[in-house]
């Protein structure tokens, strides 16, 4: 079960993909974002421990984005994932600014309803803003700390939205006293949202716009002269993926032993459970009742410590669903049903990325089908799903049953497990099942 040969670049570029679905961006936008950032970086004559710190900055520059996303929701009444796809697009002007401000808000609200929410973003909209963007640097800074990157990092994550004239968010820093990796992220960020969406031409043409306001004229300087055919060729390859895993300073490489494999899966599971108030701690505590069921169930520690990294990252495909349907409080139309049988298949998507995580991507994207096939994303039959799998999915349903959710209060223990015996056989396994009773003493959370 070892994955120690796994490239710490590896592992970090392919969930940085996830970090893509709760941006609304599409797939491989961490991952072009580091590949211009690095080409900035070795134009601008970075030292190699630069560029290794730049490089990771980058990759994990949306850390902490999922942290905003039920907030985005409540104030703006809106869909986060459309809100923060198309908010990458604006350049603060008061014209496009107003003009995002009437297209996103209060879109699932009747007229009068619309109106009065984009009353209150009017006379708000300032103070949500600083707010939104605090929450996103500071947690997404603070996670990066926990994936035991140096304050280099952090502070070019905590700094992406900070602007050259000092009209950024959230404290305002201008010129050079924004980290320099923040000041490259954030012109990456923006090359690759206008190359992929609008073309090279709009993208030179924002850029240079912006040169002075919110980009590092120096930087934009740069960027104007390696941007030739061969930039825009490489940039637009199929297999900029595999080239960014290359591109990591290979002295200033990191050993990935078990612990650190660890961390990584468990600040992952993080970034899933903030994206909703009603999910927070939900990674961990699926992680730690999969674990004490697989024990109880005579699994070895080193299969444990395994099946325990499927479990804490089993809903990061959930990065990918609007919390506007992950949180809404009556019943999913069966549009929105449909949508969030999406996210185990997303999951999968995710970690399959990951080589040494074939084998674990199947059995974390597969927690939502059921004995009798009436399950999703592939409808499995019995046979078809592993114990690996049905350990998974009892630990889910049970923290999922006995948490706070936004349309019930939590249920007590004795009751849950009462509800999850009508269900045996077709939804839950009878084995994991008696092995969940077993350990039942030993699963009160005070989180819940």
């Amino acid at each position: 079960m070892s994955d120690q040969s796994m490239k710490m670049s590896e592992l970090i570029s392919a969930l940085s993909h996830a970090l893509d679905m709760t941006e609304g961006q599409p797939p491989g936008h961490c991952v072009r974002s580091c590949w211009i950032g690095m080409q900035l970086g070795k134009a601008s004559g970075l030292q190699d421990h630069q560029l290794w710190e730049l490089y990771y900055t980058i990759l994990l520059k949306d850390l902490g984005c999922s942290s905003n996303a039920a907030r985005i929701c409540q104030l703006y009444a809106t869909d986060d994932l459309d809100f923060k796809h198309d908010f990458k697009s604006v350049d603060g002007s008061l014209t496009q600014v107003l003009n995002f401000v009437l297209q996103h808000t209060g879109v699932q609200k009747g007229l009068a309803e619309r109106f009065k929410q984009t009353l209150s973003v009017m006379r708000n909209g300032t103070q949500w803003s600083k707010e939104l963007m605090t929450t996103r640097c500071e947690r997404g800074a603070d996670i990066a700390r926990q994936l035991r990157f140096n304050e280099s990092v952090a502070d070019g994550i905590r700094g992406l939205d900070e602007h050259w004239n000092g009209g950024g968010q959230p404290y305002g820093l201008k010129g050079n006293a924004i980290a320099l990796y923040s000041r490259i992220a954030l012109l990456s960020q923006v090359i690759d949202v206008f190359f992929t969406g609008t073309g090279q031409n709009a993208c030179l043409t924002e850029v240079k716009k912006r040169r002075n306001s919110w980009f590092d004229p120096s930087l934009v300087d740069c960027f104007i002269s390696i941007a030739d055919d061969t930039f825009w060729t490489t940039l637009a390859s199929t297999n900029l993926a595999e080239q960014i895993i290359q591109l990591e300073p290979a002295q200033f490489r990191v050993t990935l032993d078990e612990d650190y494999i660890d961390e990584i899966a468990a600040a992952f599971g993080q970034v899933v459970d903030s994206k909703s108030p009603f999910t927070a701690g939900h990674s961990n505590r699926v992680a730690l009742i999969t674990e004490l069921l697989a024990k109880e169930l005579g699994y070895s520690e080193e299969r444990r410590r395994w099946l325990k990294r499927a479990a804490l990252l089993h809903d990061v495909g959930k990065l990918g669903i609007s919390n506007s349907i992950l949180d809404k409080p009556g019943k999913l139309t069966d549009e929105e049903f449909t949508t969030i049988k999406l996210h185990p298949g997303f999951t999968g998507e995710i970690l399959s990325r990951i080589s040494a995580f074939t084998g674990l991507a199947d059995v974390a994207q597969a927690h939502h089908e059921r004995m009798d096939g009436k399950g999703y994303p592939l409808g499995l039959q019995a046979d078809q799903i592993t114990l690996d799998t049905r350990i998974i999915t009892t630990a889910d349903i049970f923290d999922a049953i006995t948490a706070d959710r936004p349309y019930r209060g939590p249920i007590p223990v004795p009751d849950a497990l009462k509800m999850m015996a009508e269900h045996l056989d077709t939804q839950i396994d009878r084995r994991c099942y008696e092995a969940l009773v077993k350990i039942s003493d030993e699963l009160i959370f005070t989180d819940h």
